[in-house]
C-alpha cells in the first residue's frame, strides 16, 4: 500500500487489543507481511468520555455514546479512516456520513461471573455483594437473586480485582469476550450460561466504521466482514434501535445461527428486575445476503415491538415508551 490508512479506536487496553486484531485482518487480507502492518495502519488512539468518567454508572453519565463521540470525531475530521468499536458501546443511530464498514466474526457473547475463587453465580452465599454499573447486570441479577446486594463497579480488569481483593464485593460481571481479547486467561471466572442470563445485545461483536464517502477504506473493511456476523448483529441492532435501547434501558438478547436460520432470544426489563417479558424467534434465511440482512432486520425489529406490546405499563415507562 502506498498511503497509509489511519485506524482509530479508544485508548483503554482493551480496545488497543480489539484495534491491533483489526489491523492484522486488514494487513492479511492485504496481501502486506507482517512488518509492515504497522506502517500501513497506523492507530490513533482516544480518551473518551465514558474513559474519564468512572465513578457514575453510564446511565447517569449519558450513556454508551460517550464511548464513541471522540472516535467518531476522528472520522469525520479526516484525522483517521478506520475506526474500531465494541458494537455494544454503539447508539442506536450512527452520525450521518459514517457507516458501518464491516462486522468481523463474532467472539464469545457470554458474560463471565469473575470471583476470587472462579466459583459459579449459583456458588453466591445468601445476602452476597456483587459489583456491577450494568442496569441490565443489574436488572437479570435481581431477577434470579433478589437477595444480592447490587454496588456500582466500573473500571478496567485490573481495577474490578482489586476491589474483589479488599473485599468491596464478592463477585463482579466481565464480557468473556473482553478477557478472551485481552489473553486474561488468569482471571478465575465462570462463564454465564446462556439459559441463565442472556448478554447484552452484540455482545462480543465488533463495529468497524468508515466514512461513507471513502471507497478505499470500504473497500477494504469488506474484506474483513463476516457475512454469518453481519446477519446476526442486523437482527440485534434493528432489536436495539426499535426500542431506542441506551445504557438506561434493561435489555438484553442473542441471535445465533442455527441450520438455514436465526435463533433470535431476547428479554426487556424493568431496572429491579421485578418485571419482565421475554421471547424468541426463529429467522429463515433464504434469498440473496443482501434479503437476508433485510430479513433479520424486520424480524429484529418484530420482536423487539411484540415484547413492547405485551409489557405493563410500569415496564413501557421504565422503557422509555409510556
Amino acid at each position: 500500500m502506498d498511503n497509509p490508512v489511519a485506524l482509530v479506536s479508544r485508548q483503554s487496553p482493551l480496545a488497543v487489543a480489539q484495534a491491533i486484531a483489526i489491523r492484522a485482518m486488514l494487513g492479511k487480507a492485504s496481501d502486506l507481511p507482517e512488518d509492515e502492518w504497522e506502517r500501513a495502519f497506523p492507530l490513533e488512539t482516544h480518551v473518551t468520555e465514558g474513559d474519564k468518567n468512572l465513578a457514575s454508572s453510564l446511565s447517569e453519565v449519558g450513556g454508551k455514546g460517550l464511548f464513541v463521540k471522540e472516535i467518531e470525531g476522528a472520522l469525520l475530521n479526516g484525522s483517521a479512516r478506520i475506526a474500531i468499536h465494541s458494537m455494544k458501546d454503539m447508539p442506536a443511530v450512527m452520525p450521518d456520513g459514517l457507516v458501518l464498514a464491516a462486522v468481523p466474526p463474532r467472539e464469545d457473547p457470554r458474560d463471565a461471573f469473575v470471583t476470587l475463587d472462579g466459583g459459579p453465580l449459583t456458588d453466591l452465599p445468601q445476602g452476597a455483594v456483587v459489583g456491577t454499573s450494568s442496569v441490565r447486570r443489574a436488572a437479570q441479577l435481581q431477577r434470579l437473586r433478589p437477595d444480592v446486594e447490587i454496588i456500582p463497579f466500573r473500571g478496567n480488569v485490573g481495577t474490578r480485582l482489586g476491589k474483589l481483593r479488599s473485599g468491596e464485593a464478592k463477585g463482579t460481571f466481565l464480557a468473556q469476550a473482553g478477557l478472551n481479547r485481552l489473553g486474561h486467561d488468569e482471571v478465575k471466572r465462570t462463564p454465564v450460561d446462556l439459559d441463565q442470563m442472556l448478554p447484552a445485545i452484540s455482545q462480543g461483536v465488533l463495529c468497524i466504521q468508515a466514512r461513507a464517502d471513502d471507497e478505499e477504506a470500504l473497500e477494504l473493511c469488506a474484506k474483513i466482514s463476516c457475512p454469518s456476523t453481519e446477519r446476526i448483529s442486523a437482527a440485534e441492532r434493528a432489536f436495539l434501535q426499535a426500542l431506542d435501547g441506551s445504557c438506561r434501558t434493561p435489555m438484553a438478547g442473542i441471535a445465533e445461527e442455527t441450520h438455514g436460520g436465526l435463533r433470535f432470544r431476547a428479554e426487556i426489563l424493568s431496572p429491579d428486575g421485578r418485571e419482565a417479558e421475554a421471547d424468541e424467534v426463529t429467522i429463515a434465511l433464504e434469498g440473496s445476503h443482501a434479503d437476508q440482512i433485510m430479513e433479520a432486520s424486520a424480524r429484529g425489529r418484530d420482536l423487539a415491538l411484540s415484547l413492547l406490546d405485551r409489557s405493563s405499563a410500569n415496564l413501557r415507562e421504565a422503557l422509555g415508551h409510556a
